[in-house]
Parts: C-alpha cells; structure tokens; sequence
C-alpha cells in the first residue's frame, strides 16, 4: 500500500516523560472529575453529598509537560482575567477498559502524576449561568501543566498521601488523596459506563479546596506524596 501523505504537516502527538526513563507516554485523550473533594464542593457553591461524580474533557494539546529541575513557564490566557489553579493527581490508563468494576479499576492504570486543572473561572460560570456547555473555561492552550508520568509497578496503587499547592510560597490548597468523594477505583468505573478507556488517556481526579486566581509573576508548586513535584511560573 502507498504510504499516507498528509495535506497539511503533521504535528507531533502530545506526550508526557516517564519519571527515570528515557520513554515518554503519548496522549490520546484527557477526561477530568469534578467536584471530588468535598470541601471543594462546598467552596464552589454545592454540597458534600455523595452524588455520582460528574465529567468534563480538555483536549490533548492542553499538556504541558514541566520535568525538574526544569521551572514550567504558562502564559497568562487570552479572554480571562480570573484564572484559577486545581492541583489534581492525574491517573495516566495503559490498557483499554470498559464497563469496570471497582475491583479490577487498577488493572488499567500506567501510572500517577501531578497536574494541574487550570480554569478561565470568569468564561466558566458566564457559560454556567447560560446553561451552555462550558468547555472554553476548561479546555485552551497549556490548560493542563504536568509533571513526569511515575509507574504503578514503582508507586502501588495510590488512595492516601498529601497533595499540595503553593503559590509564592505561600499555601493555597492542602489536602489528602484520601479525601476525595470517589476514589480512584470507583472514578474510573464510573467512567467506564460512558467511554472506553483506551491507553494513552489521562484522568484528573478532582482538586482539594482552596483554588483562587492567578496572575502574571505568581510561582506555582504542586506536590502529591510520592511524585515528582510541578513547578511553573505564570508569565505575560
């Protein structure tokens, strides 16, 4: 058969570094959880109860891989003037799933990172208060800053340790993993019943409570126990 030629260039698939190794793990999709820490609920107008969680996706060109010592550097987005940080851990999937109990959840994960949720809160709830779909204050460029992909053959499955934000040095969201509404496990099931999972998809697991706006000069640093740290600047 001829070899496929393309109309335009193509461009180089979105991927993210393996922590200790030269391989890297390229991204086919990102879905993200809403609402699933509790205190995170509250502080953005809901409740705690333990409703079914909620999903929204950004598009794979949002990564922004950020590898220590490395500083990430994010402009400031076009059409906002209230931009928010969401530390989350993110689960990177390595074998396609489908309709998954909770008990077989893990069998589909590659591995953990730290990310971040970044949100235009000004466009988002302007979409929210119009009952339109409110993907512009979600998915934009470099929406999703990420730090190197670590194994579950090298972590274990993660469902306790602290996850952190700092902003200027100063501490903006603190939490545990433990805290979140629905697990890993009963998250990625739950997804199950609406997509497949295919390797090379990315999963936010929700952000503790505490995010706030950003601007340009801030310092941001994410940590989740375990896992290489994020850090970015956010630039003009």
């Amino acid at each position: 058969m001829p070899a496929t030629t393309y109309a335009i260039p193509l461009w180089d698939p979105p991927s993210v570094p393996i922590a200790g190794s030269n391989e890297r793990f390229p991204v086919r999709h990102i879905f993200c959880v809403g609402r699933n820490y509790a205190d995170h609920a509250k502080e953005m107008g809901g409740d705690a109860a333990k409703e079914p969680p909620f999903f929204f996706t950004k598009a794979a060109d949002a990564i922004v891989p950020v590898v220590p010592p490395n500083v990430g550097r994010i402009r400031y987005p076009k059409a906002t003037a209230n931009l928010h940080h969401e530390l989350e851990l993110v689960v990177a999937i390595g074998r396609s799933a489908a309709d998954l109990t909770p008990e077989r959840a893990g069998e589909c994960i590659f591995g953990y990172a730290v990310g971040l949720d970044l949100t235009r809160r000004d466009l988002q709830n302007d979409m929210r208060e119009k009952k339109r779909p409110w993907d512009i204050g979600k998915s934009f460029a470099q929406a999703a800053p990420i730090a190197p992909i670590h194994r579950v053959s090298e972590t274990g499955i993660l469902a306790k340790g602290a996850i952190t934000l700092e902003v200027n040095g100063v501490s903006r969201q603190r939490g545990d993993l433990a805290d979140m509404i629905w697990d890993v496990a009963h998250t990625l099931a739950f997804l199950t019943k609406y997509y497949e999972l295919l390797p090379g998809d990315l999963v936010f697991t929700g952000t503790p409570a505490g995010v706030a706006a950003v601007a340009p000069g801030d310092r941001l640093e994410g940590r989740i126990e375990g896992l290489t740290p994020l850090v970015l600047d956010i630039v003009a």
